[in-house]
Formats: C-alpha cells, sequence, structure tokens
C-alpha cells in the first residue's frame, strides 16, 4: 500500500504507517493540480488544511482507501461523497483538545485581567494600577456551545474557577452541564465556541444571535473564523453588547489557515486595533505535544481501519 502525505506531520506517523509495509511519500511542495496529477497511484492520503478535497478530486483518486486529517476538523473533505465511495476519513480531535482548552483559558484570563497592555505600559515605562484592574470570572456563568473533545477538555479546566457552566451540543443526547440555547442566550457572561464549520454552524455568532444575549458577554472562539461575523461582531463590541473577545481564528484566513485572505477591511482592522480583544494565528491546538498525539492517533486509526479491511 501507498500512502501520499502532502502537509507536514509528526514523523511518528511515517514511521508506524512504514513498520506496517504502508509506502509513505511525501510531496509537501506541490500544488492540487500536481497532487491531483499522481493521486491515482495511491490508496490513502494525509493532509491538514492545503486545500479542499472535493468530489473531483475523490474521483481522481480511484484506490482510495482512506484520507486522514492531522487536525480536529474535516470541513476541507467532502465527507458524505468519501463515504458514498467507501472511503474512510480520519481525523484526531482527541489529540489537540487539550492544547485548545489551555489557549482558550490562556486569552480569556489574558483580556479579563488586561496582561498585554499592562506588560506593554510596564516595557514603555508606564505604571497604571487602577487603569488596569482586572474582572475576575469566579461567580459569573460560562456558555459552551459545542461539547465534543475541545468543548468538554474546556469545561474540565474551568470547574474549580467557581463559575456556573451550561453546555449546549445539538447533536449529543446526555452530557455533563447540558442546557439548552435560550438558557445560554439569557444567563451567560461568556461564550466560548467548540464547533466545527458547517452549513449550521456558519455565522452562528452574528447580529440575531448578539441580540439575543441578555447580557453583555465576552467571546472566545477557538474553533473556525466564519462561526462568527466579524462585522457583527464589530458592532457588538462597538455597542458594548460584547465587551471583549478573544480569536484565535478569523473570517478573513484562507482555506489553509496559514494566512489572512483580506488585512485590509475595516472591521478587521478595527478587531486588530481594539483594546477589548485579544488576537492569535490559529494556533490553539498548535503545541509540542499536540503535534505529536495528532500523529500518534491517527497511527492508530489508520492501522486499525486497515486491519479490519
Amino acid at each position: 500500500m501507498k500512502v501520499l502525505i502532502i502537509d507536514n506531520i509528526h514523523p511518528f506517523l511515517i514511521n508506524e504507517l512504514e513498520k506496517h509495509n504502508i509506502i509513505c511519500h511525501s510531496y509537501l511542495n506541490k500544488t492540487k493540480k500536481e497532487i491531483c496529477a499522481i493521486i491515482k497511484n495511491y490508496e490513502g492520503i494525509i493532509i491538514r488544511s492545503k486545500f479542499n478535497i472535493d468530489k473531483n478530486f475523490i474521483d481522481t483518486g480511484k484506490k482510495l482507501k482512506f484520507i486522514a486529517r492531522s487536525g480536529s476538523g474535516l470541513e476541507n473533505i467532502d465527507v458524505k461523497y468519501a463515504e458514498i465511495k467507501k472511503i474512510a476519513c480520519f481525523n484526531a480531535p482527541e489529540g489537540n483538545r487539550q492544547a485548545v482548552a489551555e489557549h482558550a483559558l490562556a486569552m480569556i484570563l489574558n483580556l479579563l485581567n488586561n496582561i498585554n497592555h499592562a506588560d506593554q505600559e510596564i516595557r514603555n515605562k508606564i505604571w497604571r494600577r487602577e487603569q488596569n484592574r482586572g474582572i475576575e470570572m469566579s461567580g459569573k456563568t460560562f456558555g459552551i456551545i459545542g461539547y465534543g473533545n475541545n468543548g468538554s477538555a474546556f469545561a474540565n479546566l474551568l470547574q474549580n474557577f467557581n463559575i456556573k457552566i451550561l453546555a449546549y451540543d445539538k447533536y449529543k443526547q446526555s452530557y455533563p452541564y447540558q442546557a439548552d440555547m435560550s438558557e445560554i442566550t439569557d444567563k451567560a457572561d461568556f461564550i466560548s465556541l467548540h464547533i466545527p464549520l458547517n452549513k449550521e454552524t456558519e455565522y452562528l455568532v452574528n447580529n440575531e444571535f448578539i441580540k439575543k444575549m441578555k447580557k453583555p458577554f465576552f467571546l472566545i472562539n477557538t474553533s473556525r473564523g466564519k462561526c462568527v461575523k466579524t462585522s457583527s461582531l464589530v458592532t457588538g463590541l462597538k455597542e458594548k453588547k460584547i465587551i471583549g473577545a478573544c480569536l484565535d481564528v478569523f473570517e478573513q484566513e484562507k482555506n489553509s489557515f496559514d494566512n489572512l485572505t483580506s488585512e485590509k477591511d475595516s472591521d478587521f482592522r478595527y478587531i486588530v486595533n481594539s483594546k477589548k480583544t485579544i488576537l492569535s494565528p490559529h494556533i490553539a491546538g498548535w503545541t509540542n505535544e499536540s503535534y505529536y498525539k495528532i500523529s500518534k492517533i491517527l497511527s492508530e486509526k489508520i492501522i486499525n481501519y486497515l486491519k479490519s479491511d
């Protein structure tokens, strides 16, 4: 069996596959067109976010048995069509769940305690205490939307902060902190998104959602940029309906998540220049530990699948 690798992955995955007599070819710099020209020769492909694996690509890969994404989401893969073609799709959300949870917590604690601002002021010989008075999370209500790997890991970190947790997940029947969306919009002081990007979640946080929130709130998004409509976020910040926002992902990201498609639009500039935001470049799940764990989990899923095939 031959497997094509088109994105950087931890070498553990290649080593494990080769132990099972799977030949791995890495082509990290080829374009989608170039990959399409050779995919017919491979039974498996491993990708992160370089491009979309759509119907035409899948049809071209006539030998494909599996598609594996080195990450948590599968939105760049036409999973439904792959299933029709009897191609297995794998991802590894278990691998970066702790990293995402810790990053989300770090961002909101930073924002609430003015750490970025205070740090820069000290470096510029400015000593302001009252202006940097913080806000405690204790006694507040956290609304977690999406209670899968990342949402549940985040809830675990929040347990010792003396806060109330309300969680909503449309696709689960029973889970801790279960609440409906109306309870979250009625009571939450914080909204944290831990959801995949699909037709139902695209622009979930929009003008309508923000208007439904009974209290001014803090927003945390470590899921996908297009789950939040940037113009609505800016309006919410200006109208003080949103007190502050922690954003690891952006509507303006390229499909590959390696850069931004438009850094010059006025809404994005507002977010960048606002003192009410904490921003990072899609690195919530990007730790040394998660890099290894994702490859370890993918290797187990792929090998177990091939053994059972």
